[in-house]
């Protein structure tokens, strides 16, 4: 048996009093910083915490915390979504003349050590947060560093910056420039998460307003292009007669294709494409994609733009900005069947 002596106990960290207490060590250091968004109860768990350990803030650490270091994080899904390509031009466009830098890093960084970006973020004293992905349920609530959401809604709470597409609004453009093209049997290939649920909301809304049949496929699956074509490839097995697809972004589109050319069928001759966000992939010359344009140019813009004055001045406001999609029509659309009636 091992005896501890007096004064040879390590001294109590940030991490005991968020274990004492149950909550996360950014509570804490909102607790430390007398901010006022934590509730009462919290606030006086993580207080008892350090009081029954006896907790000392580091005074070292304190002064590293007041100490900026002129960069920015960016947390993304995936490398594979091009969509963050146009969204970290328009951040760089705005930060080129301020000094700041951008480190970016997706969902799986680190993952073998269970970190996630914001904790790799944190270690670096990054003086603000963008959130490019789906934040989970709570994730946000405690956050103790500037943020920013961009292009995602989900578990956003009401206090957050956010900048975003209107989702639904491009769901309802795209399925309306199908139908103007003549087109009655449309498919929507969507996948999991808020902003797709968003898009699909606008399909099946602007089809049921048009009287035609609602056709989804693809809910619980990533959205990705080998997904994509999965679903495609399950769509044209139940829906042989589709002359129209709608997918939830352009990586998933060329999915869809890839599943249309496997079976015979040419785009846009036997069946329109169209795909969502406008990426560089969509805009080249060999595939001539029909997207939608959610501006993520300008969404960077405007994100970098809006945290710069979170920085700032964190007491502001919460602001919050929808920017408004457009429909960039290229060769993968084509007239349909109906449009071809006498």
């Amino acid at each position: 048996m091992t005896s501890v002596q007096p004064g040879s106990r390590s001294r109590p960290t940030i991490y005991d009093v968020a274990q004492r207490a149950g909550v996360s060590k950014s509570l804490v250091s909102l607790v430390l910083r007398g901010h006022p968004n934590v509730s009462d109860r919290r606030r006086r768990a993580v207080l008892e915490a350090i009081d029954e350990l006896g907790y000392r803030p580091s005074t070292a650490a304190a002064s590293l915390a007041g100490h900026r270091t002129h960069s920015i994080g960016v947390a993304i899904e995936e490398f594979e979504n091009l969509w963050f390509v146009e969204l970290l031009r328009g951040m760089r466009q705005e930060l080129h003349a301020t000094g700041y830098h951008v480190t970016v890093a997706d969902r799986d960084l680190n993952s073998h050590l269970a970190l996630d970006p914001i904790d790799g973020f944190r270690s670096l004293r990054v003086d603000g947060l963008v959130m490019a992905m789906e934040p989970g349920a709570g994730v946000l609530d405690d956050l103790d560093l500037p943020y920013v959401v961009a292009g995602q809604r989900e578990n956003v709470p009401g206090t957050s910056d956010l900048v975003a597409g209107d989702d639904t609004l491009g769901g309802e453009m795209a399925t309306g420039h199908l139908l103007g093209l003549g087109h009655e049997r449309i498919a929507h290939v969507t996948g999991a998460g808020g902003t797709a649920a968003l898009r699909c909301s606008g399909y099946e809304a602007t089809m049921r307003a048009a009287g035609h049949r609602v056709v989804v496929v693809g809910h619980d699956e990533p959205t990705t292009e080998l997904a994509a074509g999965r679903s495609t490839a399950a769509l044209l097995d139940a829906e042989p007669d589709v002359t129209a697809v709608f997918a939830a972004n352009d990586l998933m589109a060329l999915g869809a294709m890839a599943a249309l050319r496997e079976r015979g069928l040419g785009v846009p001759g036997d069946v329109s494409v169209m795909g969502y966000d406008d990426t560089p992939l969509a805009g080249s010359a060999y595939l001539g994609l029909t997207s939608v344009d959610d501006r993520s140019d300008e969404m960077g813009v405007r994100t970098a733009r809006t945290l710069l004055r979170r920085i700032s001045d964190p007491s502001a406001p919460p602001h919050r900005e929808l920017l408004e999609p457009a429909v960039v029509v290229r060769t993968t659309t084509a007239p349909g069947p109906r449009a071809a009636r006498p």
